[in-house]
């Protein structure tokens, strides 16, 4: 096993990862911008180091001062968290051409699966449902209004180097296109570097599906099954839960085989996610994208497989077997998981300040992975995730009734937060009987 860790990351993933390689016996080694040094992820690692100022670019995806920090106090391995340089090939070819172990799949698969195009090509020759689309980037307006007419509208149009539901339009029509196109490669140039762009046909009612997939150190890819992910506010996921209700026996196994064909197409190690869109009404499913990383929602997916996917990462990039039968796995229960950010209720706009009061909710089946606590700054250089909370039950209904009351409990003060929204939801009917869609927030709004 590692034996010394780097966490390249902040917040509740970077105290995520301390907490259960601290339980593993590695020396924990957090890195972390000026903004950042009161956070509890700081003092609960074995030894910390400042990489720079709240810029981003000059701290967490500055990989010149990361490696330094590394190489300083002598870290065997670099685990990225989510975001940030995550799912930067670049610095994973670098993290391995210093000696050190990369904690997730390599350079190649990143690479293969960071560009939205080739993704879909690649996952199109391995038999994986796609969505009808262009199989190479709409060199300018003309040639997307061209696809778009052979694909009928409405068309999503998206940025080929973008994920995390960033650099995405919809288009109804061609006057809508031609706005859609110049703003998505505008932001897409930006935010990427990558002006490409891609098209493809949007389904107005359909559920975000994803699969969680582990490729294992002995070369096989296990499918550790399904999260649903269709409560969004502009793409952006606020919750998850697993097994999903609109998957049926049937339907999960094509799912999970779809899935675990996307990774060996790619020869693909360590955790991963497929992510898919749904049409409830057919149920077809079509591959959206694959994020190389561990995701945010990973902990349902712990509560229900009953196993620890960053202790499964370590030991995938140790070489090491995991520690689960991969011919013998049994979901139990379900499990939902609510992402508490610093925003406003109504129009999740980010709302930043000082947290005056921070009570977390307790009890049988409750989880809360936080990255806050009483007394600290949520700062507006980063993400507004404050914390994530997870509960479980037997079944669906039990852990309804665990949410309801852990929304009920939990206390924030300060900074404006999101927790008013969730009270709403576990009281939507639509949302309740588990037959909702992307659409359900527009809705409640």
């Amino acid at each position: 096993m590692i034996e010394s860790l780097l966490v390249a990351n902040r917040g509740e993933i970077a105290r995520r990862i301390i907490r259960t390689a601290k339980r593993l016996g590695i020396r924990v080694i957090a890195v972390h911008s000026e903004a950042d040094a009161d956070l509890p992820f700081v003092a609960e690692a074995d030894e910390a180091v400042l990489i720079g100022p709240p810029n981003p670019a000059l701290s967490y995806r500055n990989t010149e001062a990361i490696l330094a920090a590394a190489k300083s106090t002598g870290a065997q391995a670099i685990h990225p968290g989510y975001g940030f340089l995550s799912e930067n090939a670049e610095f994973a070819r670098t993290v391995e051409a210093s000696g050190l172990i990369w904690v997730g799949p390599d350079a190649d698969a990143i690479s293969a699966m960071g560009d939205k195009i080739n993704a879909r090509n690649l996952m199109a020759a391995a038999g994986v449902p796609v969505a009808p689309g262009t199989t190479d980037p709409a060199a300018d307006l003309d040639a997307a209004v061209t696809a778009a007419a052979e694909i009928g509208y409405p068309v999503m149009v998206k940025a080929a180097a973008g994920g995390g539901g960033m650099g995405m339009g919809v288009a109804v029509d061609e006057a809508a296109l031609r706005t859609e196109y110049d703003k998505v490669r505008a932001f897409a140039e930006r935010m990427f570097g990558d002006g490409s762009v891609l098209i493809e046909r949007y389904f107005p009612r359909v559920r975000h599906v994803e699969v969680q997939i582990l490729g294992l150190a002995d070369g096989r890819v296990v499918a550790l099954g399904e999260r649903e992910c269709s409560v969004q506010r502009r793409n952006q996921k606020l919750v998850e839960e697993s097994p999903s209700p609109a998957v049926s026996p049937e339907l999960r196994s094509r799912l999970l085989a779809a899935a675990v064909r996307a990774g060996e197409a790619v020869g693909y190690r360590n955790a991963g996610t497929v992510e898919c869109l749904l049409d409830p009404a057919t149920g077809e499913f079509f591959f959206l994208e694959m994020n190389t990383r561990l995701q945010v929602e990973h902990p349902v997916t712990e509560y229900v497989y009953g196993i620890d996917l960053v202790e499964e990462q370590l030991r995938v990039a140790s070489g090491l077997a995991p520690t689960f039968d991969p011919d013998a796995l049994t979901p139990s229960g379900h499990a939902i998981e609510m992402r508490i950010n610093a925003e406003d209720p109504k129009r999740f706009l980010p709302g930043p300040g000082v947290v005056r009061t921070w009570v977390e909710p307790t009890g049988e089946g409750v989880r809360v992975d936080s990255g806050y606590t009483e007394g600290n700054t949520v700062t507006p250089f980063y993400d507004s995730l404050l914390a994530k909370l997870i509960v479980s039950g037997a079944t669906r209904d039990e852990a309804l009734d665990r949410a309801k009351a852990a929304v009920a409990a939990f206390q924030i003060e300060g900074p404006k937060n999101n927790v008013p929204f969730f009270a709403e939801l576990l009281t939507n009917d639509e949302f309740l009987s588990g037959a909702y869609d992307t659409g359900i927030v527009s809705r409640m709004r």
